[in-house]
This record gives structure tokens, sequence and C-alpha cells, in this order.
């Protein structure tokens, strides 16, 4: 019989706080900020003076990735059929497929599943190929097709380490990454496959993307301060985070190290508004990874919150998380890392589940920067701007996606057992 949890025995990620995970996890915990002016004009396409003014973003700050250069890291040959997406998405699986110990002993190939989430898939690519058409009158590239499928990233990592099992993407906004987790998890239970590369990656500074989040009006124009009295909204970031998750049975059958456990998780649909969330949809998610991972709501010692800096989303998640855990959410610690990194959103599922492992591997769980006065209408234990030291055995992760797409995964420490 598969087991319950499974091990995660490897981590990889790109992000604007790092380019590996020792370098992430040290600058997460520590509170550092990533969020910084970047140069908002990129990439404005020709026109006239009064047409372009109207194309000036109202927000001039994020968080991209910055000082990655992917000609290092991959041959001319498939770069030239790699959107920043893939790059992305392949870079940190390299580094998780490492630390996992396969690049001296890999499975079989037909065991091992690949599945990567993304929001946007090939903006980039799609942002070039526009141009080169209605602009230049030119056709779009060759490769432009299999290069903006959601897929892309997942088939690139698939050729990269030899899987022949499961290969797909999840696509759900910024529940993505976690979709993708919950699923490599429900994969190893089903006994479909034995290994999963799970997690997810988005590349979000784009011209025309950046002007669509812009007509959206949900990015701050100040700074991001989520469950904060006076928080304006999100602020966007991009990267990728990706796991290596295994059956605790292949994992010590070939003596890994196992870094945490993935307890289970919880997934729903609010079926309402595209923009505007349902609370009951987020506490039905925190619930089912309660039931599903077999954790009493006792053990739970950390919230790693969705935690946009948006009015509603932040007061419906902090409603939520007080629904499921009554009384006791007095003293259960809770933090967004969205004020350091931005949203990454198909990727940011990923890269929170990374600070939660961070948090219940170093004992230490990282602050909401920004965080300047409580707000009545989210009643939570907010961690403020320096890092807390909390010895826990669990923790959840939350990802709550436009459309009313909710995820929660519950995560525990390699040494506890269900």
């Amino acid at each position: 019989m598969v087991p319950r949890w499974v091990e995660i025995t490897g981590r990889g990620v790109l992000s604007s706080a790092g380019h590996d995970v020792t370098e992430f996890n040290r600058s997460i915990l520590a509170g550092e900020g990533h969020i910084a002016p970047f140069d908002a004009d990129a990439g404005t396409p020709p026109g006239p003076p009064e047409a372009i003014a109207a194309l000036k973003l109202r927000f001039n700050k994020g968080a991209p990735v910055v000082g990655f250069t992917p000609e290092k890291h991959f041959e001319p040959r498939v770069l030239s059929g790699l959107d920043r997406f893939s790059q992305f998405a392949a870079f940190a699986s390299r580094q998780a497929w490492k630390e996992a110990g396969f690049d001296v002993d890999p499975p079989a190939s037909d065991r091992v599943a690949v599945i990567i989430g993304t929001a946007n898939a090939g903006h980039e690519v799609i942002g070039v190929g526009w141009h080169r058409l209605y602009i230049d009158a030119r056709k779009p590239m060759p490769l432009t097709i299999p290069m903006t499928m959601a897929s892309a990233a997942a088939s690139r990592i698939a050729r990269e380490i030899g899987a022949h099992g499961p290969v797909f993407a999840t696509s759900s906004a910024c529940a993505s990454a976690a979709h993708a987790v919950m699923t490599g998890v429900i994969l190893l239970r089903s006994g479909q496959a034995d290994v999963a590369v799970v997690g997810g990656s988005d590349s979000c500074f784009d011209f025309g993307y950046l002007r669509a989040w812009d007509a959206l009006r949900v990015v701050t124009t100040d700074i991001c301060r989520p469950f904060s009295k006076g928080r304006q909204g999100l602020t966007i970031g991009e990267g990728a985070g990706l796991f290596v998750i295994e059956t605790t049975e292949h994992a010590r059958a070939r003596g890994a190290r196992s870094i945490a456990r993935l307890a289970g998780g919880g997934m729903t649909s609010d079926a309402g508004d595209l923009t505007t969330p349902d609370g009951r949809g987020m506490t039905r998610a925190l619930r089912e990874a309660l039931r599903d991972s077999g954790l009493a709501m006792e053990r739970i010692g950390y919230v790693n919150a969705h935690g946009t800096g948006t009015l509603i989303n932040d007061r419906l998640e902090a409603d939520a998380i007080r629904q499921v855990f009554g009384g006791a959410t007095d003293r259960l610690p809770v933090s967004s890392i969205k004020s350091s990194i931005g949203h990454a959103m198909g990727a940011s599922g990923a890269l929170e589940l990374l600070a939660t492992i961070a948090t219940l591997e170093a004992g230490v769980a990282p602050p909401t920067l920004n965080y300047k006065e409580r707000d009545p209408d989210c009643p939570i234990d907010v961690i403020p701007e320096g890092p807390r030291k909390i010895q826990i055995e669990a923790a959840l992760s939350n990802s709550f996606a436009f459309g009313g797409l909710n995820v929660t995964l519950a995560v525990t420490r390699a040494d506890v057992n269900n």
C-alpha cells in the first residue's frame, strides 16, 4: 500500500530573493525585501505621444528576477525554443533533481512524473510575436506555439531527466503551483508514479502583461502590506519553485534524505465570482487539508498565508483561518512573503511552500514586511517586521486564486510521523 504522506527530497528555486535554496531561505527568513523600482517603460512600442502617455503604468515597483543569464545555462539550440517561464522552471528543476540525489542514481524513467503549474505560460514570446505581426508586419517566430503552451516547461524538464510517466501542466491562476504539488501527491498515493517533479513557474515582467494588471486596478501604487490596515493591493513578482517528491517507500529504498513531508492538502472551488473570492471556499480548503493529512488542528504551528495585500482577499483569508482554528487563532503565527518577493502568480504557491519548509527546518518564521497597524478586519496573529522563532512540527500553506480556486497544503518536518 502506498503511504499517505510523501517525502520531499529535493528543492530548487529562482526568484528575486535568490537563485538557489540556500540564498532564498536565508533572505526570506531574515525578512529581506526585494520589491524595488523597475523600468516600467521597457518595451514601449512606437506611436503618437498621447497614445504612449496613456500606456504609462500607475505603479513602478516590483520584484523581477535579476542577474539570471539564460545563455550560461542552456545551449543556443535549446534556448531558442524556451520562453522565459520554461527557462526559470528548468533551472530550478536541476537544483531539485540534484539535491534529491538523482544526478548520481536516476530512477526508472517510466515511474517519474512532472507536473508544473503556470498562470501565464509564454507571455514573453506572445508579446514579441504580436509586435512582429502588428508593428513589423512579420510572421511570429516558428516555435511560437510550442514555446507558449502551458505544458512547455513540464515537457522541457521531462526531456532533461528522461521522465516517461505522467507529464502535464496545471493552470489555475495563482493556485497553479499548489495544484501541481497536490496533483503530484495524488499520483504518488495512487501508485501511478514513484517520483514526481512538481512546482510552478511564471515570468511576469512583460510590457503587455503589466499593462493588463494595471487595468485591473489591484496593483498597489504604494507598497505591498498584507493584512495591514491601509493596504492598497498587491505587487508583482516572478520566479520558479520546484520540488522532487517521492513515496516514502521509494525514498527509503534508495537511502534518500527527506527534507520535509507533504502530509496532504485541500482543494476547493468557490464556483462564484471571477475576481471576488468567497471565504467559504477558503475555509473548506483549510478544513480539507487537515482532514486529508490526518493532522489535528492543534498540531499546526504556522500558516504561510496567500496574503496578497488586497483589501477583500486578506480579510476573507483571515476570517477563514479564524473559522477553522477558533480561539487558537490568537496563538497561531501567520505571515505572507508576498511583501518580500511580490506575487509570483503561478509560481507563488511553490515559493511559499519553500518558505514554509524553511520555517519547519530552521524554527524561524518569516515576517510580513511593511505591516504597519493591525486591521480589525484581520484578527489573526500576523508576524510583523522581524522574523519570529517558533518550534513547530506542522504548517499550512495557502494559495487562493482568481476564479475562487483554492488550495491549502499541509507539510510537516521530516521526523514527524502520521
